[in-house]
């Protein structure tokens, strides 16, 4: 692991209009909403190649102070490559990098108030967990005292203070993560990258520490900027969540925001699962209908798209009410009638898959009480309706 944070960076306290409830809703901090709101990370048309391959393209986006932001993308998206331009291992092939007003241009790794932690940990093995956590801060040249301090902070931060003299491989997998972190963070950097943090975690030590790192991060005001592909992850980490495809930016939101009303058919097929049916634009306005397949027509809240435009509606399957047709509303704007093909049962929630003229279409009913036995089984004819306001127009 490389610290690259100068020991004199502080961390200022979290303001009293900020100190809401812990977690990645925080219904009053919303700094991207206010005009007069200053980022701390600027990226302006920033590009990265490497040779014939672009890796970054042009890219435009800003970070604001003591904000929890994760770019999340398949593989290949550009968004290490974003994070990497940030802390100084890269340099752009244009464009410009702007750090607290500062532009940061020819400003090598380790004079950037930046520090990363990577998901290998990069723990030394030969070092117990307090002398992993001081070590960036004995090779700045601290006084021992200081050292000692700053240490036991972060001990106690990070709820180690008894595992302090074991060594790495004495701990376990999210006691690992925590001292990482915990070095991280021992200098106080203005901004802490964290490429696929809880990669390296089972799913429900993943699930334990996801709550963990929002909780540190609300308490130290620190700006956090996360890589990660897992989309349960950033969800539940991210104050906001920038979705990349081929090194550009496709749409920039709160998760709630993503989910919901996606910018493109891209964000909407990528966050989540989700019925696509697609048509012409018939009718335009306050509700948008389209002409979709085998005759079907379906309709969601208008965009102004004109008459004759191609585009999409999109559901989410726990949008989707499925009923018996003998139990079936007859004045549904969108309904479809089907065949019960596939049935997953997961636990919460019991996921159909319906065969009907539109194609497969799924649809999620939850399971709300223990002992209520399914009322779908394989091969049941069904009708599957959503109301107009659960759906989504996107016409690119």
């Amino acid at each position: 692991m490389t610290d690259t944070t100068p020991a004199a960076a502080t961390v200022p306290a979290a303001p009293a209009e900020v100190r809401q409830r812990p977690g990645a809703a925080r219904p009053a901090f919303a700094p991207w909403d206010d005009p007069a709101a200053v980022p701390l990370i600027s990226y302006r048309g920033v590009s990265k190649h490497y040779e014939d391959v672009v890796a970054v393209d042009k890219l435009s986006l800003t970070i604001y102070p003591r904000e929890f932001f994760a770019l999340l993308g398949p593989s290949g998206c550009g968004k290490t490559t974003l994070m990497r331009l940030l802390a100084g291992f890269e340099t752009p092939t244009e464009g410009e990098i702007f750090l607290n007003g500062e532009n940061l241009a020819g400003v090598p790794p380790h004079k950037r108030p930046v520090n990363m932690m990577f998901q290998s940990y990069a723990l030394f093995p030969h070092l117990s967990v307090r002398d992993n956590i001081a070590f960036g801060l004995r090779r700045d040249g601290l006084p021992g005292r200081e050292v000692k301090t700053r240490v036991d902070e972060m001990l106690e931060l990070v709820q180690l203070t008894a595992q302090a003299k074991r060594k790495p491989h004495q701990l376990s997998g999210g006691q690992r993560q925590r001292v990482a972190l915990a070095r991280s963070l021992a200098k106080k950097p203005r901004v802490l990258l964290l490429d696929e943090p809880l990669g390296a975690l089972d799913k429900r030590l993943r699930g334990e520490t996801q709550f963990q790192l929002v909780n540190l991060q609300y308490s130290l005001g620190i700006t956090f900027l996360v890589v990660t592909h897992d989309q349960d992850e950033a969800f539940a980490l991210a104050d906001r969540i920038a979705i990349m495809r081929d090194g550009a930016i496709e749409q920039v939101a709160p998760p709630a925001q993503l989910y919901e009303n996606p910018a493109s058919r891209y964000v909407a097929d990528f966050v989540g699962d989700v019925n696509l049916f697609d048509g012409t634009v018939k009718e335009a306005g306050a509700t948008a209908v389209i002409a979709g397949p085998a005759g079907l027509a379906f309709a969601a809240p208008g965009s102004g798209a004109a008459p004759g435009t191609a585009g999409c509606i999109a559901v989410r399957p726990e949008k989707m009410l499925m009923h018996a047709p003998s139990a079936a509303p007859a004045d549904t704007v969108n309904r479809l009638e089907g065949t019960v093909e596939d049935i997953a049962y997961g636990g919460d929630y019991t996921l159909y898959r319906v065969k009907t003229a539109a194609g497969i279409v799924e649809a999620s009913l939850f399971n709300h009480r223990r002992t209520t036995e399914a009322a779908f089984t394989w091969d049941d004819p069904v009708v599957l309706t959503f109301d107009v306001a659960d759906a989504v127009f996107l016409d690119r």
